[in-house]
């Protein structure tokens, strides 16, 4: 059988196949009023599209454990008992189509108080829904960002059970995985590069200090997400700078402490941290990435990153480059892509009763 559609195990969740979403931010949610951060009928419609198409294991989108947390006023989020609720009917039909439902937590730091992206981006302030950003150091990300608010250390004692918090939250609202957002220059990363954490304290300077909050928040959420579910961590293994960032090294060092936490699967991305950075953007071009770090380690890995077709995805995984590929732009296209690609390569995959002519 294709290793593509080989169900994977962690923990007491098994995955039909190792076709996966990645997470993609839909900027769709109400940013004011009582749906603020909740999902709603575009979130279903195309999270429900992508279940029915085969995808073995749907990751929401980044869902912010604080309204501060959300990279826009119109992101999704998790803070509240409101947005339980709307996720609950999401993730019963992804499950009545066999498709395990994950959800990214995360918090976007000094990335925070943006426009949606077809809107140019660009910060947005009070007049707009917007906010002041918090982050481990009062330095921006690039000229167009507003300066951010450095946390005091009881501000990140704060946001660390607000990752608790949200975990419970996702529990109830009835995922089966849960995935710490660190990648992508959103705050948990801010604190591990050394290229955005200058602080002096004891979450600043030296290589323990920089991913002691990343550890604290894994740490948080492992002691609420229960020892049968698994627990996944999404990585930028790289910042794509010449010195003084984050490193591929850091990457399969931290990858072990990350294990030791109770981390079941490194979700490996690169970048976003800095702002104008040369990225060698090709076909695949992450895989290396992740292809390292299970090289080196024994923590299971996920490869993202201009994945598009199925026999390149199944040569990723039959070199044990990684276990699982995760999906983007190319599941925008074709939420059926995993159904395609099992009858292109003679695998098994769901497909609902109502759609039996299309086999």
């Amino acid at each position: 059988m294709s290793a593509l559609f080989q169900p994977f195990t962690l923990r007491g969740v098994t995955i039909p196949n190792r076709v996966w979403m990645a997470p993609m931010c839909q900027y769709s949610a109400e940013p004011e009023g009582p749906g603020t951060g909740a999902p709603n009928d575009w979130h279903l419609t195309h999270l429900a599209a992508r279940a029915a198409g085969g995808t073995g294991l749907i990751l929401t989108e980044a869902t912010a454990v604080s309204p501060e947390g959300r990279i826009s006023p119109y992101d999704l989020g998790i803070w509240n008992d409101a947005q339980v609720e709307a996720f609950r009917r999401i993730t019963r039909f992804l499950v009545s189509q066999g498709t395990v439902p994950g959800i990214q937590l995360a918090h976007a730091g000094r990335k925070a108080s943006t426009e949606r992206t077809w809107k140019g981006g660009g910060p947005v302030g009070p007049e707009a829904y917007g906010w002041q950003p918090l982050a481990p150091s009062a330095v921006a990300f690039d000229d167009r960002h507003v300066v951010p608010t450095e946390l005091t250390v009881e501000q990140i004692q704060e946001i660390v059970g607000q990752f608790a918090d949200a975990a419970r939250r996702a529990l109830a609202a009835g995922f089966e995985v849960a995935e710490v957002h660190g990648a992508h220059g959103y705050l948990i990363n801010e604190f591990l590069s050394p290229h955005s954490n200058h602080r002096t304290d004891a979450y600043g300077g030296s290589y323990e200090n920089r991913t002691r909050f990343a550890l604290e928040v894994v740490d948080a959420v492992r002691e609420v997400w229960p020892e049968d579910k698994p627990l996944f961590f999404r990585i930028s293994a790289t910042d794509w700078l010449q010195d003084g960032g984050w490193t591929a090294d850091d990457t399969v060092r931290f990858a072990a402490d990350l294990q030791a936490h109770g981390i079941d699967l490194l979700d490996v991305s690169t970048g976003g941290n800095a702002s104008g950075v040369r990225i060698p953007v090709r076909p695949g071009y992450q895989v290396p990435f992740a292809a390292r770090v299970k090289a080196e380690t024994t923590l299971p890995v996920a490869a993202v990153g201009l994945i598009t077709d199925a026999e390149q995805a199944e040569k990723i995984l039959a070199n044990d480059e990684a276990d699982a590929v995760l999906l983007g732009r190319e599941l925008l296209r074709n939420p059926s892509w995993a159904r395609h690609a099992a009858r292109e390569l003679g695998g098994d995959v769901h497909v609902p009763d109502q759609y039996h002519r299309s086999v």
